[in-house]
Order: structure tokens, then C-alpha cells, then sequence
């Protein structure tokens, strides 16, 4: 027997992204985002509030990154996402984070967090979601398999459980991709 809910955004997995930006002074911005995913091939999409700074830095630089939260860091990512820039001017520094300009857009990338997503903006829908064209995907080297992609397990990316408010970690493989149900086949 199923138990309803009604509608909620109880997605699982639901990444756990940090966007961060550039605001008008230079200063570097970090926040947390629970609510955005691959929409195309080279498109991220991100449902952010106007009133967020993040929101206003995207707009003004046309650009931003995306990195993936992850296990050794859930108290600074929770923390640039329950403070806002708009109170708190210094929440990238007291998030003990370090700006690393990127080589492909104006944003910065977030030293401690091991991979991201180097992104233009492409454009803002209707609804006011946020459309961004991913120009590079880097990753630290630390975090690469033998085979020279990114190892979730080096760098245990964190999902955020909406219906828990928790934060879980990911990393377990359990199957292979566009293989496994060849068997059914």
C-alpha cells in the first residue's frame, strides 16, 4: 500500500550545486542550490529566485559555475545556502571557500570543491529559470580514475533528501549504464 503526499519536490537524487558568480565589485559569491539539473547536453538549468544576489550576479555577468557539494565539505555548502549575500557580504570568506578565477567565463571556481561546470548564460525562460550553456567541465586531479574521468567516489558528491531535509551522501556503485538491462533484452 502507497502512502500520498500530495505534491512535493521529494526528487531523489536531487544534487546538492553551488553557484558561484562574480558581483558587480568583484567580490566572489557562493550559494546552494538544490533545485536545477542537466536540461540539454551542454545546458544546465537552475531554478533561482530573482531576489537571490547569485540570481542578480548571473544576470549582470552572464556567466557562473557550478560545483557539486560534497561529504568533506556539508557545513560550508549548507552555510552559503541558509545565509544570503544580500545580509552578509563576506559569506563566501567566512565559508572558508577560495576564488579561483575561471579560464572560461566571468565566475568563479570554488577551490575546495573538487569539479565543476564553467558556465555562459544562455537565457532566462517565462518562468524565471535560468538557462546556462556549460562551456568547460573541470575537475580536480585528485578526483580522476584510472581511467582519467571524474571518481564520484574520491570527492562522495552530497544529495539533499527534501522530504528528510538531509543531506546524503553518494558514491556506491550498483549497476552499469545502458548495459545491464541488455540482459532483459
Amino acid at each position: 500500500m502507497r502512502k500520498n503526499f500530495g505534491a512535493k519536490p521529494y526528487m531523489y537524487p536531487m544534487p546538492v550545486l553551488i553557484i558561484g558568480t562574480y558581483g558587480e565589485d568583484g567580490k566572489p559569491d557562493a550559494m546552494n542550490a538544490a533545485w536545477g539539473g542537466i536540461c540539454e547536453a551542454d545546458k544546465i538549468m537552475l531554478c533561482l529566485s530573482e531576489s537571490h544576489k547569485t540570481t542578480q550576479n548571473i544576470l549582470k555577468r552572464k556567466a557562473f559555475t557550478v560545483s557539486f557539494a560534497d561529504k568533506a565539505h556539508v557545513v560550508e555548502c549548507d552555510y552559503v545556502g541558509v545565509v544570503s549575500a544580500n545580509k552578509e557580504p563576506n559569506k563566501f570568506e567566512k565559508a572558508g571557500f577560495t576564488a579561483v578565477k575561471s579560464e572560461f567565463v566571468d565566475a568563479p571556481l570554488i577551490e575546495q570543491l573538487p569539479m565543476a561546470f564553467e558556465c555562459e548564460l544562455d537565457k532566462v525562460d517565462e518562468d524565471g529559470l535560468i538557462i546556462g550553456k556549460i562551456v568547460n567541465v573541470c575537475a580536480d586531479e585528485h578526483i580522476l580514475g584510472k581511467d582519467g574521468k571524474p571518481d564520484p567516489a574520491k570527492f562522495t558528491p552530497i544529495c539533499f533528501d527534501a522530504a528528510n531535509g538531509t543531506y546524503l551522501a553518494l558514491g556506491e556503485v550498483v549497476g552499469k549504464a545502458f548495459s545491464d538491462g541488455l540482459k532483459l533484452k
